[in-house]
């Protein structure tokens, strides 16, 4: 949306590699509210959009060279092309309505046209630009808070904690054990907080693209095995067993099988936020991580575009007998601050975010559960050609 002269400006580009067509485009679109710009055929049209980045184009199907279909499928592949509403024109009868929507375009229009019903979808995709730019804007300055409160929220944090653990330790005088103890909660109900500030700003970065991973190989039974001892103390508080085993539940002896690539310190969020999860969530019985390695694709994993070659997938399984996830909960799960009905649920960013990271790493997370009598959280991440073995 352009301003000029305190007139709020739609940026337009039209399509045409007749010149007569265009000048009857330019007559028909002649307004204060509209700003034109002209391409002769779809390479100029590719180059223009990048260029001036319209608000809506519209587009000849049959041109020399590259038709609109072709123009169409290349902008919406452009990822850095925003999203811009594409209008096709066409003087053809027997050219595919279902083609042109396929291929990414928003309306279709017959020449000869009707001036009016030209302007009317012009106005129309217009105000779906502008209401998407919109939704846009106010996602864009959500992210914005949500990233400078975080950051501003960790600081103090740290330091009240910090504070509180000198007052614990009497370094600034004897305390009394009541004292003690509630100085003590103060500081757990900190740390919670701090993680939950920190998982945010994290979550964040992902979603907003901010976040850079470092890939390097690593054996990802190293990692389970870290992570499962670091919380085995937490399964003992609850009576609860906790073991890494393979998928035929007998320990692991050979691990040269989980070598893989990845960002180390995301993986292990990863099994930190799964496992922890499973203890969280389980009263009695056991958490289960089971490790396998696999050559074929798991049919759970979705085909996605621009992976790389791999040469087998690891597949990670966290088995509990804990109270399990009702269906309803289990479809939302991994989104946006969606913890479940249950009174032990957390924010809900943590799946969010071990979603994301499984995902950058080519991976998926999918969880199966039934309501009183477990869940289990599989993570599959590939083995990439650079690390075969």
């Amino acid at each position: 949306m352009l301003v000029q002269d305190g007139v709020n400006m739609s940026r337009i580009l039209a399509v045409d590699d007749s010149p007569d067509n265009l000048f009857l485009i330019e007559t028909v679109l002649d307004a204060p509210e509209y700003d034109l710009v002209f391409a002769e055929d779809g390479w100029k049209a590719l180059s223009k959009i990048t260029e001036c980045l319209p608000d809506l184009v519209l587009l000849d199907i049959m041109m020399p060279g590259m038709n609109g279909y072709e123009v169409t499928e290349r902008i919406r592949q452009n990822d850095s092309i925003p999203y811009t509403p594409i209008l096709l024109l066409t003087a053809h009868d027997h050219v595919s309505l279902v083609e042109g929507l396929d291929a990414g375009a928003d309306d279709f229009i017959r020449k000869p046209f009707d001036i009016d019903e030209l302007r009317a979808r012009v106005r129309s995709l217009l105000r779906m630009k502008q209401a998407m730019d919109a939704k846009s804007y106010m996602i864009q300055q959500r992210d914005d808070f949500v990233a400078r409160l975080t950051h501003d929220l960790r600081t103090p944090l740290v330091a009240a904690n910090r504070m509180l653990t000198f007052c614990r330790n009497e370094a600034f005088g004897v305390v009394a054990d009541e004292a003690k103890d509630a100085i003590a909660e103060t500081i757990s109900n900190n740390q919670q907080l701090l993680d939950m500030v920190n998982t945010l700003l994290e979550v964040y970065r992902h979603d907003a693209g901010h976040k850079a991973l470092t890939f390097t190989p690593f054996n990802l039974y190293d990692v389970a095995s870290t992570v499962v001892n670091e919380l085995t103390p937490l399964a003992k508080e609850k009576q609860l067993t906790l073991k890494l085993v393979d998928q035929d539940d007998n320990p692991i002896m050979d691990t040269s099988d989980f070598e893989m690539q990845g960002d180390i310190l995301e993986i292990r969020r990863v099994l930190t936020n799964l496992i922890g999860n499973a203890i969280k969530f389980t009263d009695q019985g056991s958490v289960e991580v089971q490790l396998q390695r696999t050559q074929t694709r798991p049919s759970q994993v979705p085909q996605k575009e621009n992976t790389p070659e791999c040469t087998a997938w690891l597949i990670l399984k966290v088995i509990d007998t804990g109270i399990g996830i009702s269906q309803e909960d289990r479809a939302e799960i991994f989104q946006w601050f969606r913890q479940g009905k249950q009174r032990r649920s957390g924010s809900g960013l943590g799946l969010h975010l071990s979603c994301r990271i499984a995902e950058m790493h080519w991976g998926h997370i999918d969880a199966t559960s039934e309501v009183g009598r477990g869940s289990t959280f599989s993570l599959f991440l590939p083995v990439t050609v650079a690390t075969s073995d």
